[in-house]
């Protein structure tokens, strides 16, 4: 049984495919408070009208567990650079991806790959820092955000800070071998700018 007021579950009821939730992200404002400073349930997020990454994450999660999806998040790791965090799901036996983000390339993913190896790497171009370094390195295993059912972290008012330390602490898996790193090109020019279209500074 859910503890989201009617009223949340309104707003989660409309929310019935990846798609409208990815909408209901791109939709709400960005949150621009320095990491570190929040960390808030998806009923603040409701309520507030803003989220960053995690928090994003764990909205996302949230509403494809109101309609009957496991509450997954991956974390994706990076150098130089933040860690970016996805909500993800399958169709059919497909991968798909949804996340706020302040990068418009680190988004959603329709749920067309067949392992979580081949849908982060769709991310490997997109992900990069202000100084045009691509910079993803790894992706954790998965967690189900169920596990923290105890702390309620769907509608708790209290910060969230257990889910992002936990994720940064499980398994993850690198993609580039030491010399690919090496030998790493700076993203284009073109694709940088396009990947700063809506940035908030």
């Amino acid at each position: 049984m859910t503890d989201f007021l009617p009223t949340e579950q309104a707003i989660l009821r409309r929310l019935s495919k990846p798609s409208r939730i990815q909408d209901y992200l791109d939709n709400i404002t960005y949150n621009k408070e320095p990491n570190g400073l929040t960390c808030k349930s998806p009923r603040l997020v409701m309520r507030d009208g803003l989220a960053h990454c995690m928090e994003g994450a764990m909205f996302a999660a949230a509403a494809l567990n109101f309609h009957g999806h496991p509450a997954l998040l991956l974390d994706l790791e990076a150098v130089q650079d933040d860690d970016h965090v996805l909500a993800v799901f399958q169709k059919d036996g497909l991968w798909g991806a949804i996340a706020k983000s302040n990068y418009s390339g680190l988004r959603y993913r329709d749920p067309v790959y067949r392992s979580i190896r081949e849908m982060v790497m769709t991310y490997f171009e997109l992900y990069f820092n202000l100084k045009g370094k691509k910079s993803l390195r790894a992706f954790s295993n998965p967690i189900n955000l169920n596990r923290f059912n105890k702390i309620h972290w769907q509608t708790t008012e209290d910060p969230l800070w257990e889910i992002p330390t936990y994720l940064v602490e499980v398994k993850h898996h690198h993609i580039l071998p030491p010399k690919a790193e090496k030998t790493l090109t700076k993203v284009d020019k073109r694709l940088f700018a396009a990947g700063l279209v809506g940035t908030i500074k």
